[in-house]
């Protein structure tokens, strides 16, 4: 990557390679967790796309190790497989990429269920137990983010402690996995975890059904602005915003986020017709993309020699101060509006993300009766040029 100002990028081809993750580069881990050998539980797979999440396991493979702000990485699980009860200490949010998952919550599982399907997004609530199964036909993907760059490792229940221990395996303090099935020595310098106590899990916040549910965001939930970008009104920038986690990179002043607790990131749909997309602009944070259905061009440097294709699961990280573009090549039929691309958009911080974009593109929206507001939200061009003059 060579830099061209202080705040403005052009990514070299090997940078835009080491940032891109396609579903090929997928690289699982079967013993990330201390529930890696009990029956139900031996055949997940954990996935670290960026950041190591919280795996306890030090072989994990991390495709993007650069700090984002957040961490991003997958569940992959066959038919009936579940993942135990634990507990985080920061955000977690999962993104169901195709399957039917039960998540059930609480120390003892039983405070309460749901089932998600293909195209949810479900933000869990820190501090209380969670786990979950697949009961769909076939194998199933959940992505999820985690929020911050350290998350703290995860808390497990009493009894997955114990049955892990039953099959050799323990946790130091330090979040590092033992086996002494394999020849592990349990360390003489750091503690090895002891199951959290009773009284603890007694003062942990419970969640009802319903509380539940409003931390999940349905495909018929979203709610998409034609107004959100400073795009829209020009040929080829006619993509559709719809905020999930946090206010975002909304430019429409009167779109609303369903979820809007801090995370540590913001996460939000961008859907669009073939030939439509978002059109040239930056910011000055990294941001990550993930493709739902569809494929997509991503363009960077400003250069349309310089564009990277992506299908559905491949991610790409977009650095800080550099200009990108994203356009759909063709939209896919399962998306949640059939014949549309669907792209995940992930930017760090509890924020609002203010885009610069690109003079051409503001100089044409300008023209095309809009321009941006000193709150950073869409307004008519006539009527900010006219507040502007004098009496």
């Amino acid at each position: 990557m060579t830099s061209t100002t202080a705040s403005e990028l052009t990514i070299d081809s090997q940078e835009i390679q080491r940032r891109t993750i396609r579903r090929t580069d997928w690289v699982a881990c079967n013993s990330a967790f201390i529930d890696c050998r009990t029956p139900g539980s031996d055949q997940k797979e954990n996935y670290a796309f960026i950041g190591p999440g919280v795996s306890q396991n030090p072989n994990q493979y991390v495709n993007l190790t650069q700090p984002h702000g957040f961490n991003t990485g997958a569940a992959g699980m066959p038919k009936g497989i579940s993942n135990n009860l634990h507990l985080h200490f920061t955000a977690e949010v999962f993104i169901n990429l195709g399957g039917e998952f039960r998540l059930r919550w609480g120390a003892d599982g039983k405070q309460g269920e749901y089932i998600a399907k293909d195209g949810d997004i479900i933000s869990v609530p820190t501090w209380i137990f969670r786990g979950f199964t697949n009961e769909g036909p076939d194998d199933g993907i959940l992505y999820t983010v985690l929020g911050h760059d350290d998350t703290g490792g995860i808390i497990w229940g009493p009894s997955v402690l114990r049955e892990a221990e039953s099959y050799g395996l323990h946790l130091t303090a330090d979040n590092r996995l033992i086996d002494t099935v394999a020849g592990d020595e349990p360390p003489t310098d750091v503690a090895l975890i002891k199951p959290m106590q009773q009284h603890f899990i007694d003062e942990l916040t419970s969640y009802s059904p319903e509380q539940m549910r409003a931390r999940v965001v349905q495909p018929g939930d979203r709610t998409y602005s034609r107004h959100a970008l400073l795009c829209n009104a020009l040929p080829g920038g006619g993509a559709e915003l719809s905020p999930v986690i946090g206010y975002g990179m909304s430019e429409d002043r009167r779109q609303v986020p369903p979820i809007h607790e801090p995370h540590s990131f913001n996460l939000a749909w961008l859907r669009a017709q073939q030939g439509e997309g978002m059109l040239r602009h930056r910011h000055d944070r990294p941001q990550v993309v993930l493709v739902k259905s569809g494929r997509w061009a991503v363009t960077l440097n400003g250069d349309a020699g310089t564009t990277l294709e992506l299908g559905p699961a491949d991610s790409f990280s977009v650095p800080a101060n550099s200009w990108r573009e994203f356009r759909c090549l063709e939209g896919g039929e399962a998306a949640a509006t059939p014949g549309t691309g669907e792209l995940l958009v992930i930017n760090p911080g509890d924020d609002r993300v203010r885009l610069d974009w690109a003079p051409d593109v503001a100089a044409a929206a300008h023209d095309a009766g809009w321009v941006i507001d000193p709150n950073g939200y869409l307004a008519p061009t006539a009527v900010m040029e006219g507040a502007a003059e004098d009496d």
